[in-house]
């Protein structure tokens, strides 16, 4: 599993969006969204690009890569 690199409520937020407006978008539960903010859960490799798209960063400041040895 990849890790979280950046703050999502800050990504969220820097884009002008609303929870309410992201799990719209994402088709979600609100909940699901502010799980993910908390660090509860987090999003699903797809789930990613498409909160990259909607954020407008790229991939690498959701996710970590991770390395192999």
């Amino acid at each position: 599993m990849a890790k979280i690199q950046i703050s999502l409520a800050a990504a969220r937020v820097n884009a002008g969006l609303t929870q309410d407006d992201v799990a719209k978008a994402l088709k979600l539960s609100k909940q699901t969204i502010v799980n993910w903010e908390k660090g509860k859960s987090e999003p699903s490799i797809n789930q990613g690009r498409m909160l990259s798209d909607l954020y407008k960063i790229p991939m690498d400041y959701i996710f970590l890569p991770i390395k192999s040895n």
